[in-house]
């Protein structure tokens, strides 16, 4: 027989609100009749019945709304996403109407990269059999990409380790099955593309390096990791932040494009933490000379003893030059000091539109050589040491062959810090160099009045190392939503200067294009120099990952200079690190060998490779060429009365 169900009582009480996000079903009913019959059990001395199971939780319904919170999150993911977009689109719109005004492109085409690419396809076209072979070996690039996907689908693989390479080191990459095989076809197709390319062998040797050039930058752009939807460290931080990242990647975006005046300028590092002479460029000293060209900077000395020789630095004059004084623990201008050396530096003018008609003969006489009359006038020394780097060592070598035409014999020493003068093997530089990419240059300064603007030369610099310059920081800033970094060497690399047309295109064709400099050919202060007439002790230090000026076109020019004693040191690192690296970072290597045969190759095989810095090496070869000590010399109290404090005003003025 069924039994009753009980009946509820006549007036329930009334129940309490729900709480928001609480589960809408209902709760099970306490067992009050099991606690009725332990009790009258326990009365009549019966056993008690066993008590019912309560019931199981029911599952939550398929399409259950979300709660309160969730509600929230999703709301304010799509506001985000939503502000993100049209903050993206306010910046592009206002980029659009600030160029609209401005000329189009000088040409569709200004690397000349088409002729190239043509000439690369025209080669593999007249091969079938290497073209079916190479389609063949992709086919199976994937077909082992699959298996290898399918297997581990099945279990039957463990993941894939994380990758070393830098845009995919993140563990996602590799754990995410999706991403894993995103990420493994992207790098077999770009391995195959950049392979295919190289392996062209019937082609001008310029031509293929432009077109495996263009074609690594092509598939630098188009790899997962520079696209939102395709790099699940940016999707994760989206997901983390509930899209906060992407509203203030979008707000960097908006910000470089209006600092680049509606050209996409991308933040490498946090401007507003650094001030020129307040905490970069902060080692003491004084302006003891200002012309147009350069103002002369005096250190003041770290140690009562002077060498009787003092050093003149020449940095190029495509950046400036407190390279070599970032922060006092890595500040070569203060080491030198602390070592004993009366240190001067020529800080060069940041160039306008009144020096478009300065060349090399206006660094030569305006710069090099009064350089080193005031230095010596202010030192009161007969004889001075001189520093070159990158092109400031190009211009000091042409000076010291100027000066042997001459028989002046003032510099006694040179030290060249990455330096070129034999440009036949001058690296991916020589790309921008053709005579179509410099009718280009030529336009684009005289369209600025004479001058090349120093995001230009930035941007080709950026271009040779794209994913470590322009990627990296396209991901970080953009996608991630990260603030720059406070890094003192980008904000010096952000720096820029411009360059006088005159002097620029000069030095673009006589060197990059016709390597009149090492041929005996090139023509300063009026006389047809020959770097085989230098006999004075030169010291060359080249960096083994340098991208400006590779380290075998470092070891051509040195040995360019026939008839020197020349010392070489190859340092590890590239272009800044390899040069700016104290013996107290405790970084890198560097190798020694003191002979200069044929080849980069012969001096490494018996080159002594040492650890850390190489400029305690260079010290001990520059104190044998320095003289013997004198009192410390103050820059306050020298014959050139001092202007004003270090770093002076030339390299504060911006671009």
């Amino acid at each position: 027989m069924a039994k009753r169900p009980t009946l509820p009582p006549a007036d329930p009480a009334p129940r309490a609100p729900r709480k928001s996000g609480r589960p809408t079903s209902a709760k099970p009913p306490r067992p009050r009749a099991a606690k009725a019959d332990t009790k009258a059990a326990e009365s009549t001395g019966q056993p008690a019945p066993e008590p019912k199971p309560a019931p199981a939780p029911q599952p939550a319904p398929a399409f259950a709304f979300p709660g309160t919170e969730q509600r929230q999150m999703l709301e304010t993911l799509s506001m985000n996403l939503a502000k993100a977009a049209m903050t993206a689109q306010s910046a592009i719109a206002e980029a659009a109407l600030s160029q609209a005004d401005r000329p189009a492109a000088m040409s569709p085409d200004p690397f000349n990269v088409g002729p190239a690419m043509n000439s690369i396809m025209t080669s593999l076209a007249s091969r079938p059999d290497k073209l079916f072979a190479a389609q063949a070996d992709l086919f199976n690039r994937y077909m082992d990409l699959w298996a290898s996907t399918t297997r581990r689908a099945a279990g039957d693989e463990t993941p894939t380790a994380p990758s070393r390479d830098k845009r995919f080191q993140d563990p996602a990459w590799s754990e995410n099955p999706a991403f894993d095989v995103m990420r493994q076809s992207y790098l077999v197709t770009s391995d195959w593309m950049n392979g295919l390319v190289s392996s062209v062998e019937d082609v001008d040797p310029l031509t293929k390096r432009r077109a495996e050039f263009f074609t690594k930058l092509l598939t630098d752009a188009f790899s997962p990791s520079n696209f939102l939807a395709s790099n699940p460290v940016a999707l994760k931080a989206l997901a983390e932040s509930n899209g906060e990242s992407l509203v203030k990647g979008m707000q960097n975006f908006a910000a470089d494009m209006e600092r680049g005046a509606g050209k996409l300028k991308i933040s490498q590092a946090d401007y507003g933490k650094f001030v020129v002479g307040e905490n970069v460029a902060t080692a003491p000293g004084q302006v003891v000379w200002r012309d147009e060209l350069f103002e002369l900077i005096q250190f003041d000395a770290a140690t009562d003893k002077q060498r009787a020789i003092p050093l003149l630095i020449f940095p190029p004059w495509i950046n400036k030059f407190y390279i070599l004084d970032l922060q006092p623990e890595n500040s070569m201008i203060r080491w030198l000091s602390a070592q004993g050396f009366t240190v001067f530096v020529c800080s060069w003018v940041n160039p306008d539109k009144d020096k478009a008609g300065f060349g090399f003969d206006d660094y030569l006489e305006k710069g090099i050589y009064r350089a080193v009359e005031k230095a010596l006038e202010q030192s009161q020394a007969d004889h001075i040491n001189t520093v070159g780097y990158c092109i400031g060592g190009t211009l000091m070598g042409a000076a010291l062959a100027h000066m042997a035409a001459k028989k002046d014999d003032r510099v006694s020493a040179t030290t060249f810090f990455a330096a070129q003068h034999d440009f036949a093997e001058a690296g991916d530089l020589l790309l921008f160099t053709d005579e179509h990419w410099l009718n280009e240059v030529e336009q684009q300064m005289d369209a600025a009045g004479g001058v090349l603007p120093g995001a230009a030369m930035a941007e080709t610099f950026n271009a040779l190392r794209a994913n470590d310059l322009i990627w990296s920081f396209f991901v970080s800033n953009y996608l991630m939503g990260k603030s720059p970094p406070a890094f003192d060497l980008l904000f010096w690399n952000a720096d820029q200067t411009r360059m006088p047309k005159t002097l620029h295109m000069d030095y673009l064709r006589s060197m990059y294009g016709q390597n009149r400099l090492a041929r005996g050919e090139f023509t300063i202060g009026g006389l047809k120099v020959d770097l085989s007439k230098v006999t004075i002790p030169l010291y060359f230090q080249a960096s083994r990952e340098d991208h400006i000026a590779p380290m075998n076109s470092v070891y051509r020019s040195a040995r360019a200079f026939s008839n020197a004693a020349v010392t070489l040191t190859l340092a590890g690192s590239g272009h800044i690190a390899g040069v700016v690296n104290p013996p107290s970072a405790h970084k890198y290597q560097h190798w020694i060998n003191p002979a200069l045969p044929a080849t980069l190759g012969e001096w490494q095989a018996n080159a002594q490779e040492h650890p850390g810095s190489w400029w305690k090496h260079w010290a001990e070869w520059l104190h044998d060429r320095s003289g013997d000590w004198v009192p410390a010399r103050d820059p306050k109290k020298g014959p050139l009365s001092p202007i004003e404090p270090a770093p002076g005003s030339y390299v504060k003025v911006k671009s």
